[in-house]
């Protein structure tokens, strides 16, 4: 049995009222790990327990920590998960009680990272958050089930930080035989490595992530990700961070479900009916969720933001 679930795939009444087309709502948030993260990375660790590994050592902003010690805690397999100091004291706590031991280290994930690689001995196994085949693999698994479903997307809206996502959703479009449908990759301003490197052509690192978005912090995507770019019919659109926190509060006065403002950079393209989503009747907005941020975060975000 896999350690994700089959989620649900709703359409949205609020949503297609405000972008004028039926949106259509892929509930990643509803994964008992809070995130779609959970897909790729049960994989990858269930994989690894077959392959003998006794520890399961990963790097992560937040999301991808979460879902590595719940699947260790399930797999009876010890994790220890390195996140930097950006990480919210939520996320932290949510790793510890899956009963993973919890290193905070640098100022940014790729600092964390380096520290994770170290610590590394030969019976352990390395989850990284967003650059590894298998991710991609279990990733994929949301397309299937979207097929299985009865419906194709005119478009799929998703949300990039390293590029997990997008790489996992190309691969299940492919395999559906859905080569056609585009994909629109929603970034917040101050984590948008992608768009950057759109724009000149070559896949770039980020000076700094600004954004408030820190499940987006990756400050390179990964390779596989640019290179499908150029593969895969692909927008790209950037929004503010407060355009992010206000699709969050308004997901969660419209469908009782609150998710983070990495999730909230997709859904703020449906409310404000994004010129990036094209002339699609049926776009499928793929509600990555993520666990790392609270209702009253959210509230206090929306204050900073403003008076900026």
């Amino acid at each position: 049995m896999p350690l994700h679930i089959a989620t649900p795939c709703i359409e949205s009444h609020p949503l297609s009222q405000a972008a004028g087309r039926r949106i259509w709502l892929k509930l990643e948030n509803l994964q008992p790990s809070g995130s779609f993260k959970l897909r790729g990375i049960g994989l990858a660790c269930d994989t690894h327990a077959r392959r003998g590994k006794r520890r399961f050592v990963s790097s992560s902003g937040g999301n991808a920590g979460i879902a590595v010690a719940y699947a260790g805690r399930r797999l009876g397999i010890p994790v220890t998960v390195v996140v930097p100091e950006t990480t919210t004291e939520r996320a932290r706590a949510l790793i510890r009680a899956e009963h993973a031991e919890l290193i905070v280290h640098g100022q940014a994930w790729h600092e964390a990272n380096a520290l994770a690689q170290s610590l590394l001995g030969e019976d352990d196994a390395f989850l990284h958050p967003f650059d590894d085949p298998l991710l991609w693999q279990g990733h994929a698994s949301l397309v299937d089930e979207v097929a299985q479903s009865g419906l194709k997307p005119g478009a799929v809206v998703l949300s990039v930080g390293g590029g997990g996502l997008y790489a996992g959703v190309v691969e299940g479009l492919r395999r559906n035989g859905w080569g056609d449908v585009p994909v629109v990759a929603a970034e917040t301003q101050g984590a948008d490595a992608l768009a950057q490197s759109l724009a000149q052509g070559e896949r770039i690192a980020l000076e700094a992530v600004t954004s408030i978005a820190t499940s987006l912090a990756a400050k390179q995507v990964c390779e596989q990700a640019f290179a499908l770019t150029r593969q895969h019919p692909t927008r790209s659109a950037t929004v503010t961070d407060l355009a992010a926190v206000t699709a969050c509060e308004r997901f969660l006065d419209d469908h009782r479900l609150l998710v983070e403002p990495a999730c909230g950079a997709s859904l703020a393209l449906a409310y404000a009916n994004h010129a990036a989503l094209g002339d699609a009747d049926d776009v499928l907005v793929v509600v990555c969720g993520g666990v790392t941020a609270t209702a009253e975060q959210l509230c206090q975000w929306r204050i900073q933001l403003v008076m900026l």
